[in-house]
Protein backbone atom coordinates (compact mmCIF):
# COMPACT_ATOMS: atom_id res chain seq x y z
CA UNK A 1 0.00 0.00 0.00
CA UNK A 2 1.50 3.60 -1.09
CA UNK A 3 2.00 6.15 1.49
CA UNK A 4 -0.52 8.42 -0.26
CA UNK A 5 -3.07 5.26 0.08
CA UNK A 6 -2.18 4.81 3.96
CA UNK A 7 -2.57 8.67 4.42
CA UNK A 8 -6.03 8.78 2.91
CA UNK A 9 -7.01 5.68 5.05
CA UNK A 10 -6.00 7.15 7.72
CA UNK A 11 -8.21 10.68 7.60
CA UNK A 12 -10.83 8.35 6.60
CA UNK A 13 -10.22 6.50 10.42
CA UNK A 14 -10.58 10.11 12.14
CA UNK A 15 -13.38 11.53 10.19
CA UNK A 16 -15.13 8.11 11.57
CA UNK A 17 -14.00 8.68 14.35
CA UNK A 18 -15.95 12.13 14.61
CA UNK A 19 -18.78 11.24 13.87
CA UNK A 20 -18.70 8.30 16.49
CA UNK A 21 -17.69 11.21 18.75
CA UNK A 22 -20.60 13.45 17.66
CA UNK A 23 -22.67 10.79 18.05
CA UNK A 24 -21.79 8.91 21.27
CA UNK A 25 -22.08 12.93 23.00
CA UNK A 26 -25.32 13.16 21.38
CA UNK A 27 -26.48 10.17 23.25
CA UNK A 28 -25.31 11.02 26.47
CA UNK A 29 -27.55 13.68 26.94
CA UNK A 30 -30.24 10.95 27.67
CA UNK A 31 -30.54 8.28 30.76
CA UNK A 32 -31.48 5.62 28.61
CA UNK A 33 -29.43 6.00 25.80
CA UNK A 34 -26.06 6.95 27.89
CA UNK A 35 -24.07 3.73 28.08
CA UNK A 36 -24.24 3.72 24.49
CA UNK A 37 -23.12 6.43 24.19
CA UNK A 38 -20.44 6.14 26.19
CA UNK A 39 -19.62 3.02 24.06
CA UNK A 40 -19.56 4.85 20.74
CA UNK A 41 -17.29 7.55 22.06
CA UNK A 42 -14.83 4.34 23.83
CA UNK A 43 -15.21 2.86 20.25
CA UNK A 44 -14.06 6.39 18.28
CA UNK A 45 -11.55 6.95 20.81
CA UNK A 46 -9.93 3.46 20.25
CA UNK A 47 -10.12 4.11 16.43
CA UNK A 48 -8.47 7.32 16.71
CA UNK A 49 -5.84 5.77 18.39
CA UNK A 50 -5.29 2.85 16.13
CA UNK A 51 -4.99 5.15 12.97
CA UNK A 52 -2.71 7.48 14.69
CA UNK A 53 -0.52 4.06 14.83
CA UNK A 54 -0.80 3.05 11.75
CA UNK A 55 0.71 6.59 10.90
CA UNK A 56 4.31 6.29 9.29
CA UNK A 57 5.52 9.16 11.21
CA UNK A 58 5.67 6.88 14.01
CA UNK A 59 9.23 6.08 15.24
CA UNK A 60 8.95 3.64 18.01
CA UNK A 61 6.02 1.91 19.68
CA UNK A 62 8.12 0.62 22.63
CA UNK A 63 6.97 3.78 24.84
CA UNK A 64 3.85 3.62 23.21
CA UNK A 65 2.83 -0.23 24.28
CA UNK A 66 4.28 0.78 27.52
CA UNK A 67 2.34 3.82 27.60
CA UNK A 68 -0.85 1.81 27.02
CA UNK A 69 -0.22 -0.87 29.36
CA UNK A 70 0.38 1.56 32.61
CA UNK A 71 -2.47 3.39 31.44
CA UNK A 72 -4.79 0.63 31.29
CA UNK A 73 -3.51 -0.86 34.83
CA UNK A 74 -4.10 2.53 35.94
CA UNK A 75 -7.61 2.58 34.32
CA UNK A 76 -8.54 -1.05 35.47
CA UNK A 77 -7.66 0.29 39.43
CA UNK A 78 -9.75 3.25 39.27
CA UNK A 79 -12.42 1.70 37.89
CA UNK A 80 -12.47 -1.19 40.42
CA UNK A 81 -10.93 1.05 43.36
CA UNK A 82 -12.51 4.64 43.30
CA UNK A 83 -15.97 4.84 45.05
CA UNK A 84 -18.78 7.04 43.83
CA UNK A 85 -18.16 9.27 46.96
CA UNK A 86 -14.33 10.05 45.29
CA UNK A 87 -15.86 10.17 41.72
CA UNK A 88 -16.18 14.30 41.80
CA UNK A 89 -12.34 13.97 42.55
CA UNK A 90 -11.26 11.87 39.54
CA UNK A 91 -13.32 13.64 37.07
CA UNK A 92 -11.11 16.33 38.30
CA UNK A 93 -8.03 14.61 37.54
CA UNK A 94 -8.54 13.26 34.61
CA UNK A 95 -9.84 16.64 33.17
CA UNK A 96 -5.91 17.64 34.82
CA UNK A 97 -4.39 15.00 33.17
CA UNK A 98 -6.21 16.28 30.00
CA UNK A 99 -4.87 19.60 30.08
CA UNK A 100 -1.24 18.27 30.93
CA UNK A 101 -0.98 15.79 27.97
CA UNK A 102 -1.88 18.69 25.87
CA UNK A 103 0.61 21.17 27.66
CA UNK A 104 3.42 18.25 27.18
CA UNK A 105 2.47 18.47 23.24
CA UNK A 106 2.95 21.79 22.71
CA UNK A 107 5.73 21.57 25.20
CA UNK A 108 7.65 18.95 22.82
CA UNK A 109 6.76 20.45 19.79
CA UNK A 110 8.11 23.79 21.33
CA UNK A 111 11.55 22.37 22.16
CA UNK A 112 11.54 20.60 18.32
CA UNK A 113 11.23 23.57 16.71
CA UNK A 114 14.04 25.45 18.59
CA UNK A 115 16.48 22.31 18.33
CA UNK A 116 15.68 22.73 14.52
CA UNK A 117 15.10 26.36 14.16
CA UNK A 118 18.76 27.68 13.93
CA UNK A 119 17.10 31.06 15.80
CA UNK A 120 14.51 32.02 13.08
CA UNK A 121 10.46 32.62 14.50
CA UNK A 122 8.12 30.34 14.60
CA UNK A 123 5.30 30.55 12.00
CA UNK A 124 2.37 32.26 13.27
CA UNK A 125 0.02 29.59 12.73
CA UNK A 126 2.33 26.92 14.67
CA UNK A 127 3.31 29.53 17.82
CA UNK A 128 -0.21 30.81 18.16
CA UNK A 129 -1.24 26.90 18.41
CA UNK A 130 1.84 26.18 20.94
CA UNK A 131 1.12 28.95 22.86
CA UNK A 132 -2.29 28.24 23.51
CA UNK A 133 -1.78 24.79 23.83
CA UNK A 134 0.36 25.43 26.88
CA UNK A 135 -1.26 28.41 28.28
CA UNK A 136 -4.70 26.54 28.44
CA UNK A 137 -2.95 23.38 29.11
CA UNK A 138 -0.76 24.50 32.29
CA UNK A 139 -4.07 26.48 33.42
CA UNK A 140 -6.90 23.38 33.51
CA UNK A 141 -3.52 20.80 35.07
CA UNK A 142 -3.25 23.26 37.84
CA UNK A 143 -6.59 23.95 38.32
CA UNK A 144 -7.99 20.84 38.35
CA UNK A 145 -5.25 19.51 40.87
CA UNK A 146 -6.78 22.42 43.28
CA UNK A 147 -10.27 21.83 42.51
CA UNK A 148 -8.99 17.88 43.59
CA UNK A 149 -7.91 18.90 46.68
CA UNK A 150 -10.82 20.84 47.46
CA UNK A 151 -13.47 18.21 46.92
CA UNK A 152 -10.99 15.43 48.99
CA UNK A 153 -10.00 17.93 51.81
CA UNK A 154 -6.48 18.61 51.21
CA UNK A 155 -7.25 22.28 50.26
CA UNK A 156 -9.89 24.13 52.12
CA UNK A 157 -13.26 24.25 50.67
CA UNK A 158 -14.05 27.88 51.92
CA UNK A 159 -12.57 30.38 49.27
CA UNK A 160 -9.37 31.45 49.92
CA UNK A 161 -8.41 34.93 49.17
CA UNK A 162 -5.57 37.48 50.13
CA UNK A 163 -5.41 41.15 49.37
CA UNK A 164 -5.79 42.41 45.92
CA UNK A 165 -5.76 39.29 44.76
CA UNK A 166 -8.01 40.27 41.32
CA UNK A 167 -5.72 42.75 40.38
CA UNK A 168 -2.45 40.57 40.82
CA UNK A 169 -4.58 37.87 38.88
CA UNK A 170 -5.01 40.76 36.12
CA UNK A 171 -1.55 41.62 36.09
CA UNK A 172 -0.26 38.03 35.87
CA UNK A 173 -3.00 37.44 33.13
CA UNK A 174 -1.42 40.68 30.73
CA UNK A 175 2.09 39.41 31.56
CA UNK A 176 1.33 36.11 30.66
CA UNK A 177 -0.03 37.24 27.07
CA UNK A 178 2.48 39.43 26.70
CA UNK A 179 4.91 36.52 27.01
CA UNK A 180 2.80 34.75 24.80
CA UNK A 181 2.98 37.47 21.91
CA UNK A 182 6.89 37.20 22.40
CA UNK A 183 6.67 33.42 21.88
CA UNK A 184 4.77 33.90 18.95
CA UNK A 185 6.79 36.75 16.97
CA UNK A 186 10.17 36.42 18.43
CA UNK A 187 13.01 34.41 18.28
CA UNK A 188 12.78 31.28 20.02
CA UNK A 189 13.81 30.64 23.59
CA UNK A 190 13.65 27.89 26.25
CA UNK A 191 13.63 30.56 28.99
CA UNK A 192 10.87 32.53 27.77
CA UNK A 193 8.88 29.55 27.48
CA UNK A 194 9.67 28.04 30.68
CA UNK A 195 8.07 31.75 32.22
CA UNK A 196 4.84 31.20 30.76
CA UNK A 197 4.48 27.92 31.57
CA UNK A 198 4.91 28.20 35.18
CA UNK A 199 3.03 31.53 34.99
CA UNK A 200 -0.06 29.80 33.31
CA UNK A 201 0.66 27.15 36.28
CA UNK A 202 0.19 29.67 39.05
CA UNK A 203 -2.51 30.90 37.52
CA UNK A 204 -4.82 27.79 37.31
CA UNK A 205 -4.16 28.18 41.27
CA UNK A 206 -5.20 31.59 41.65
CA UNK A 207 -8.36 31.39 39.64
CA UNK A 208 -9.84 28.11 41.25
CA UNK A 209 -8.62 28.33 45.18
CA UNK A 210 -11.05 31.60 45.37
CA UNK A 211 -13.87 29.63 44.65
CA UNK A 212 -15.52 28.08 47.34
CA UNK A 213 -16.93 24.46 47.53
CA UNK A 214 -20.52 25.17 46.71
CA UNK A 215 -19.52 25.90 42.86
CA UNK A 216 -17.63 22.32 42.51
CA UNK A 217 -19.86 21.63 40.37
CA UNK A 218 -19.45 24.29 37.99
CA UNK A 219 -15.52 24.23 38.46
CA UNK A 220 -15.60 20.87 37.75
CA UNK A 221 -17.78 21.43 34.35
CA UNK A 222 -16.23 24.58 33.40
CA UNK A 223 -12.08 22.56 33.73
CA UNK A 224 -13.84 19.89 31.76
CA UNK A 225 -14.21 22.37 29.08
CA UNK A 226 -10.50 23.63 29.30
CA UNK A 227 -9.33 20.09 29.04
CA UNK A 228 -11.23 19.94 25.32
CA UNK A 229 -10.11 23.55 24.51
CA UNK A 230 -6.92 22.09 25.48
CA UNK A 231 -7.14 19.09 23.53
CA UNK A 232 -8.21 21.39 20.31
CA UNK A 233 -4.72 23.79 20.73
CA UNK A 234 -2.61 20.15 20.73
CA UNK A 235 -4.82 19.19 17.58
CA UNK A 236 -3.53 22.12 15.51
CA UNK A 237 -0.01 21.63 17.12
CA UNK A 238 0.42 18.75 15.69
CA UNK A 239 -2.13 19.23 12.49
CA UNK A 240 -4.34 16.59 13.47
CA UNK A 241 -7.79 16.54 12.74
CA UNK A 242 -9.79 14.49 14.59
CA UNK A 243 -7.77 15.85 17.68
CA UNK A 244 -9.59 19.30 16.98
CA UNK A 245 -12.99 17.47 16.60
CA UNK A 246 -13.06 16.29 19.62
CA UNK A 247 -11.25 18.90 21.58
CA UNK A 248 -13.63 21.07 20.49
CA UNK A 249 -16.81 18.42 21.17
CA UNK A 250 -15.36 18.52 24.83
CA UNK A 251 -14.78 22.07 24.85
CA UNK A 252 -18.11 22.81 23.70
CA UNK A 253 -20.71 20.73 25.31
CA UNK A 254 -18.47 21.58 28.78
CA UNK A 255 -18.96 25.26 28.45
CA UNK A 256 -22.90 24.34 27.85
CA UNK A 257 -22.69 22.12 31.17
CA UNK A 258 -21.25 25.09 32.65
CA UNK A 259 -24.16 27.18 31.61
CA UNK A 260 -26.36 24.50 32.83
CA UNK A 261 -25.05 24.51 36.00
CA UNK A 262 -24.87 28.20 36.47
CA UNK A 263 -28.37 28.42 35.49
CA UNK A 264 -29.27 25.94 37.77
CA UNK A 265 -27.82 28.10 40.78
CA UNK A 266 -29.07 31.39 39.39
CA UNK A 267 -25.93 32.91 38.98
CA UNK A 268 -23.78 34.09 35.83
CA UNK A 269 -20.42 32.34 35.47
CA UNK A 270 -18.23 35.82 36.64
CA UNK A 271 -20.69 35.21 39.75
CA UNK A 272 -19.40 31.94 40.47
CA UNK A 273 -15.19 32.69 39.22
CA UNK A 274 -14.84 35.92 41.57
CA UNK A 275 -17.97 35.69 44.16
CA UNK A 276 -16.27 33.91 46.70
CA UNK A 277 -19.52 31.72 47.02
CA UNK A 278 -19.48 29.48 50.19
CA UNK A 279 -16.67 31.47 51.70
CA UNK A 280 -17.77 31.44 55.00
CA UNK A 281 -21.02 30.31 56.99
CA UNK A 282 -23.86 32.82 57.38
CA UNK A 283 -26.49 33.44 60.30
CA UNK A 284 -28.33 31.09 59.07
CA UNK A 285 -31.93 31.26 57.38
CA UNK A 286 -34.78 32.04 59.81
CA UNK A 287 -33.13 32.52 62.97
CA UNK A 288 -32.97 35.77 64.46
CA UNK A 289 -29.66 37.58 64.86
CA UNK A 290 -26.84 35.71 67.30
CA UNK A 291 -29.86 32.64 67.87
CA UNK A 292 -28.66 29.25 67.58
CA UNK A 293 -31.47 26.55 67.14
CA UNK A 294 -31.00 23.02 68.26
CA UNK A 295 -32.59 19.51 67.70
CA UNK A 296 -34.56 20.88 69.88
CA UNK A 297 -36.38 23.31 67.62
CA UNK A 298 -37.12 20.56 65.00
CA UNK A 299 -39.81 17.67 64.64
CA UNK A 300 -37.32 14.70 65.65
CA UNK A 301 -38.79 11.05 64.48
CA UNK A 302 -38.40 7.36 65.04
CA UNK A 303 -37.97 4.96 62.23
CA UNK A 304 -41.06 3.67 63.28
CA UNK A 305 -43.05 6.63 62.61
CA UNK A 306 -41.80 7.30 59.47
CA UNK A 307 -42.26 4.16 58.03
CA UNK A 308 -45.92 4.15 58.65
CA UNK A 309 -46.08 7.45 57.29
CA UNK A 310 -44.16 6.39 54.03
CA UNK A 311 -46.13 3.11 53.73
CA UNK A 312 -49.62 4.59 53.83
CA UNK A 313 -49.02 7.02 51.57
CA UNK A 314 -50.12 7.39 47.54
CA UNK A 315 -47.57 9.33 46.24
CA UNK A 316 -43.47 9.34 47.43
CA UNK A 317 -40.44 11.68 45.82
CA UNK A 318 -37.53 11.18 47.14
CA UNK A 319 -34.79 14.01 46.58
CA UNK A 320 -31.08 12.52 46.60
CA UNK A 321 -28.24 14.59 48.08
CA UNK A 322 -24.43 14.42 48.70
CA UNK A 323 -25.08 12.84 52.01
CA UNK A 324 -26.79 9.72 50.03
CA UNK A 325 -23.11 9.16 48.52
CA UNK A 326 -21.35 9.83 51.59
CA UNK A 327 -23.43 6.70 53.37
CA UNK A 328 -22.97 4.72 50.31
CA UNK A 329 -27.09 4.33 50.33
CA UNK A 330 -27.87 4.28 46.90
CA UNK A 331 -28.73 0.76 47.31
CA UNK A 332 -30.87 0.57 50.49
CA UNK A 333 -32.56 3.97 48.68
CA UNK A 334 -33.87 1.64 46.05
CA UNK A 335 -34.60 -1.57 48.10
CA UNK A 336 -37.05 1.26 50.38
CA UNK A 337 -38.12 2.05 47.05
CA UNK A 338 -39.12 -1.13 45.68
CA UNK A 339 -40.97 -2.13 49.44
CA UNK A 340 -42.96 0.85 48.72
CA UNK A 341 -43.60 0.35 45.39
CA UNK A 342 -44.81 -3.49 46.15
CA UNK A 343 -47.25 -1.83 48.58
CA UNK A 344 -49.04 0.57 45.99
CA UNK A 345 -47.19 3.52 46.25
CA UNK A 346 -45.81 5.75 43.49
CA UNK A 347 -41.98 6.81 43.91
CA UNK A 348 -40.29 8.64 42.17
CA UNK A 349 -36.92 10.45 42.62
CA UNK A 350 -36.14 14.44 41.97
CA UNK A 351 -32.63 15.51 40.57
CA UNK A 352 -31.29 18.60 41.10
CA UNK A 353 -28.51 19.61 38.73
CA UNK A 354 -26.12 20.89 40.95
CA UNK A 355 -27.12 17.67 43.59
CA UNK A 356 -23.30 16.24 44.70
CA UNK A 357 -20.29 17.43 43.60
CA UNK A 358 -20.15 17.06 40.08
CA UNK A 359 -22.43 17.38 37.51
CA UNK A 360 -24.94 14.27 36.83
CA UNK A 361 -23.27 12.88 40.04
CA UNK A 362 -26.89 11.85 41.13
CA UNK A 363 -27.75 9.95 38.04
CA UNK A 364 -24.40 7.96 38.46
CA UNK A 365 -25.14 7.33 41.85
CA UNK A 366 -28.69 6.06 41.13
CA UNK A 367 -28.06 4.18 37.89
CA UNK A 368 -25.30 1.96 39.90
CA UNK A 369 -28.08 0.83 41.91
CA UNK A 370 -30.05 0.14 38.88
CA UNK A 371 -32.73 2.44 40.08
CA UNK A 372 -35.23 2.64 36.94
CA UNK A 373 -34.89 5.88 34.45
CA UNK A 374 -38.24 6.10 34.28
CA UNK A 375 -38.13 6.91 37.82
CA UNK A 376 -35.88 9.76 37.76
CA UNK A 377 -37.45 13.34 37.29
CA UNK A 378 -35.45 16.44 36.79
CA UNK A 379 -36.32 19.84 38.48
CA UNK A 380 -38.39 21.58 36.16
CA UNK A 381 -40.86 18.87 36.08
CA UNK A 382 -41.16 17.16 39.18
CA UNK A 383 -41.92 20.83 40.87
CA UNK A 384 -45.67 21.29 39.57
CA UNK A 385 -46.30 17.57 41.21
CA UNK A 386 -45.12 18.46 44.48
CA UNK A 387 -48.39 20.05 46.32
CA UNK A 388 -49.87 16.87 45.57
CA UNK A 389 -47.51 14.85 46.73
CA UNK A 390 -47.94 12.85 50.28
CA UNK A 391 -44.42 12.36 51.24
CA UNK A 392 -40.94 14.51 49.97
CA UNK A 393 -37.66 12.01 51.20
CA UNK A 394 -34.71 14.33 51.30
CA UNK A 395 -31.90 11.93 51.96
CA UNK A 396 -28.33 13.93 52.69
CA UNK A 397 -29.46 17.35 50.13
CA UNK A 398 -29.42 20.45 52.16
CA UNK A 399 -28.98 24.11 49.68
CA UNK A 400 -30.87 22.14 46.97
CA UNK A 401 -34.02 22.21 48.74
CA UNK A 402 -33.56 25.11 51.25
CA UNK A 403 -36.91 27.70 50.81
CA UNK A 404 -34.76 30.18 52.21
CA UNK A 405 -33.61 30.65 47.69
CA UNK A 406 -37.37 31.38 47.00
CA UNK A 407 -38.72 32.73 50.14
CA UNK A 408 -35.70 35.38 51.18
CA UNK A 409 -34.13 37.72 49.36
CA UNK A 410 -31.49 39.04 51.25
CA UNK A 411 -29.83 34.99 51.75
CA UNK A 412 -27.39 33.88 49.87
CA UNK A 413 -28.63 31.87 47.74
CA UNK A 414 -31.62 34.11 46.82
CA UNK A 415 -33.24 32.89 43.07
CA UNK A 416 -31.34 29.86 43.11
CA UNK A 417 -33.90 27.15 41.70
CA UNK A 418 -34.44 24.45 44.51
CA UNK A 419 -36.53 21.05 44.64
CA UNK A 420 -40.07 22.06 46.24
CA UNK A 421 -40.23 19.64 48.77
CA UNK A 422 -41.66 21.96 51.39
CA UNK A 423 -45.12 22.24 49.22
CA UNK A 424 -45.89 18.08 50.17
CA UNK A 425 -48.10 17.31 52.82
CA UNK A 426 -45.20 16.09 54.41
CA UNK A 427 -41.61 15.87 54.24
CA UNK A 428 -38.90 13.24 55.84
CA UNK A 429 -35.10 14.63 56.06
CA UNK A 430 -32.86 12.24 56.59
CA UNK A 431 -29.62 13.76 58.04
CA UNK A 432 -27.04 13.34 60.43
CA UNK A 433 -27.34 16.82 62.30
CA UNK A 434 -29.01 20.18 61.79
CA UNK A 435 -24.93 21.32 59.86
CA UNK A 436 -25.77 23.94 56.84
CA UNK A 437 -24.76 22.81 53.28
CA UNK A 438 -21.97 24.06 51.32
CA UNK A 439 -23.18 27.36 51.44
CA UNK A 440 -22.97 27.95 54.79
CA UNK A 441 -26.57 29.62 55.65
CA UNK A 442 -29.12 27.25 57.58
CA UNK A 443 -31.84 25.49 56.34
CA UNK A 444 -35.44 26.95 57.09
CA UNK A 445 -36.75 23.33 55.63
CA UNK A 446 -36.21 21.80 58.75
CA UNK A 447 -38.15 23.17 61.31
CA UNK A 448 -41.56 23.80 59.27
CA UNK A 449 -44.26 22.44 60.80
CA UNK A 450 -45.06 19.57 58.20
CA UNK A 451 -41.22 18.66 58.51
CA UNK A 452 -39.98 15.51 60.22
CA UNK A 453 -36.06 14.77 60.67
CA UNK A 454 -34.92 11.41 60.85
CA UNK A 455 -31.37 11.71 62.63
CA UNK A 456 -28.53 9.45 61.66
CA UNK A 457 -26.22 7.92 59.04
CA UNK A 458 -28.71 7.75 55.63
CA UNK A 459 -28.02 3.90 54.81
CA UNK A 460 -28.55 2.63 59.01
CA UNK A 461 -32.05 5.08 58.95
CA UNK A 462 -32.46 3.92 55.58
CA UNK A 463 -32.00 -0.06 56.64
CA UNK A 464 -34.16 0.65 59.49
CA UNK A 465 -37.33 2.06 57.68
CA UNK A 466 -36.91 -0.88 55.29
CA UNK A 467 -36.95 -3.47 58.52
CA UNK A 468 -40.12 -1.39 59.69
CA UNK A 469 -41.85 -1.06 56.38
CA UNK A 470 -41.83 -5.10 56.15
CA UNK A 471 -43.14 -5.29 59.43
CA UNK A 472 -46.53 -3.61 58.54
Amino acid sequence: MSEATVAQVIQIAYLLSAVLFILGIKRLGSPDTARGGNQLAAAAMLLAVVATLVDQSILSYSWIIAGLAAGGLVGLLMARLVQMTAMPQMVAVFNGFGGAASGLVATAEYLRYVAASGGAAMPLDAGISIAAGTLIGAVTFSGSMIAFGKLQGVVSEKAISFPLQRIFNAVLAAGILAVSVLIVIGAPSRDLYLALSAAALLLGVLLVIPIGGADMPVVVSLLNSYSGLAAAAAGFVLSNNVLIISGALVGASGLILTRIMCKAMNRSLANVLFGAFGAAAGGGSGAKPGEKRTKADVNAVEAEDAAMLLAYARTVVIVPGYGLAVAQAQHRIRELADLLSKRGVQVKYAIHPVAGRMPGHMNVLLAEANVPYTQLYEMDDINPELPGTDVTVVVGANDVVNPAARDEPESPIAGMPIIEVDRAAHCLVMKRSLSPGFAGIDNELFYRQQTMMLFGDAADSIGRLIEEVRQL
